[in-house]
């Protein structure tokens, strides 16, 4: 055990660092100790997720619970940085307090703002100011290419939208997505494999283009179709059981019917 290390009934952000430092420490937890940023950087993705998870099943203990998750992992980075000297989590919150300040001139500045838009727009020509970008190509340069693709795909297509390069309705969104699958069917025609998967990302692409104009996440409205073609699959599955067909040797068109009995329920 660490020694002079304190148990209390409540601890506190301070006593979180203290802990972290203890497990990092000799003495302390042999697989906390030998971490990196890199052997841990997919548990905070995960983590968020488990966060996602809490909000979408409206339960405030389990959003508590993976909330501090996600803080451990705050906190376990900033250690790392703190052993070798160059930053600590007092300079991580340091500096998310100096960007928030920053960047929203209308609550600590004199800025006068009319909606919410004149705020989003001011956030961002002044995070572009910051962080240098002269144009929208570095904007977009500046999306991280480990963003989830759907969400990559949505933020560089927003900043596209306020240079200027966008669709007037969602007509031509439409159009465009109608387009791409044809070239689709042209690269499969063709058999040319590798310009086929280039299409389909093209096909993908423009389908989030058309969930802008509908105002709608695509990595939300692609999980609920996830989610509804599970659903009617298992009622798929039970009908063919109830009725003594074996999903494996029947013939497209009678999974077809089943599928659409199930559909249309």
């Amino acid at each position: 055990m660490i020694n002079n290390f304190r148990f209390k009934d409540f601890y506190h952000i301070d006593d979180l660092i203290d802990i972290m430092r203890c497990l990092r420490s000799p003495g302390g937890c042999p697989w906390d100790a030998e971490q990196t940023h890199e052997s841990i950087k997919y548990n905070l993705v995960e983590e968020t997720y488990e966060v996602v998870e809490a909000i979408n099943k409206n339960d405030p203990e389990l959003l508590k619970e993976e909330l501090g998750d996600v803080l451990l992992q705050v906190v376990f980075h900033s250690q790392l940085e703190a052993e070798h000297g160059v930053f600590d989590f007092n300079n991580v919150v340091n500096g998310i307090c100096q960007k928030l300040i920053e960047r929203h001139p209308h609550v600590f500045g004199d800025i006068n703002v009319k909606n919410v838009d004149e705020v989003l727009n001011n956030w961002d020509n002044i995070k572009r100011q910051s962080k240098g970008q002269d144009n929208c190509a570095q904007a977009m340069n500046s999306v991280p290419k480990e963003l989830p693709a759907l969400i990559r795909s949505a933020k560089i297509q927003q900043k596209a939208t306020k240079a200027g390069f966008d669709w007037p309705s969602i007509d031509g969104a439409l159009e465009k997505l109608q387009d791409e699958v044809n070239e689709l069917k042209a690269a499969l025609n063709s058999n040319n494999n590798e310009n086929a998967v280039m299409e389909l990302g093209d096909v993908i692409f423009s389908a989030v283009n058309v969930s802008r104009f509908l105002n709608c996440n695509a990595e939300e409205a692609l999980t609920k179709a996830t989610d509804k073609f599970v659903e009617r699959f298992s009622k798929v599955e039970e009908l063919a059981a109830q009725r003594n067909i074996d999903l494996k040797s029947s013939g497209l068109d009678e999974l077809d019917r089943l599928w659409e009995e199930v559909k249309a329920d």
